[in-house]
């Protein structure tokens, strides 16, 4: 699959149970196949894909490390210089030819450390060099909206990737996240919807768009108390083309 382009998946008729630690299991096995392993975890906008990278992260010790795709935001100044600060986050709107450039680094690494960015939200921010990188490290964890988008450059991506998870997460329980994420950045209630609908949904459409290309479609099930904790879910598999 390495290098080549993915193409939708026949996903079985329903979905098959599984819980997070057996994803956690799944994640493990690629941590110990032969060489460097690379796993993409893509969602919308408010999906989980940073939760469920710290558990795995998290369980997987130093067979693992996360490098996401939001190291690759461009600096406000640029964006702003393009016209696109207003839709921040948009598939147009990263260095998508760095973030290309890095993966397939880490695919051959050689070096003992490669280092990579990351993108500090309290700044709303990238910040060079704040991951390391080591050779010896079997599994990198890279997550992200557009993995498995084909426009705007992203088609580089989804080559250099071992295999890739979609998260499912209803669509009103992202909102929420969402809303509730812009709000503890100092939004007004107002500005924070506005914002979701405006730009956050817009962007999710397009990552729906792409779920068919996805290894696996890893269906939520927010507990009602939770805020963004992962505590079940069910998979469909397909088999990648």
């Amino acid at each position: 699959m390495i290098g080549q382009p993915r193409t939708a998946s026949a996903h079985p008729t329903g979905p098959s149970p599984t819980t997070v630690d057996e994803l956690v299991q799944r994640a493990r096995s690629l941590a110990t196949a032969n060489g460097r392993r690379i796993l993409g975890i893509v969602g919308a906008p408010g999906a989980g894909k940073s939760t469920i990278c710290a558990v795995l992260t998290r369980e997987l010790g130093d067979q693992s490390v996360l490098v996401g795709m939001d190291g690759f935001h461009l600096a406000d100044d640029e964006l702003r210089r393009l016209g696109r600060r207003d839709r921040k986050g948009a598939p147009d709107t990263f260095d998508v030819g760095g973030y290309a450039a890095l993966l397939e680094r880490l695919r051959g690494q050689t070096s003992d450390v490669v280092y990579a960015p990351e993108f500090d939200r309290s700044l709303e921010a990238s910040i060079g060099g704040a991951v390391a990188v080591r050779r010896d490290t079997p599994l990198v964890i890279t997550e992200g909206n557009y993995l498995l988008y084909d426009r705007c450059g992203w088609d580089a991506i989804a080559g250099h990737l071992d295999e890739v998870w979609f998260l499912d997460v209803p669509a009103d329980e992202r909102r929420r996240r969402l809303v509730h994420r812009r709000r503890s950045h100092g939004d007004s209630l107002d500005q924070a919807e506005a914002w979701v609908c405006r730009v956050d949904e817009v962007n999710a459409a397009v990552v729906d768009g792409t779920r068919e290309r996805a290894d696996l479609i890893v269906h939520i099930d927010p507990s009602p108390s939770a805020t963004d904790s992962i505590p079940t879910a069910s998979a469909d598999e397909g088999a990648v083309q």
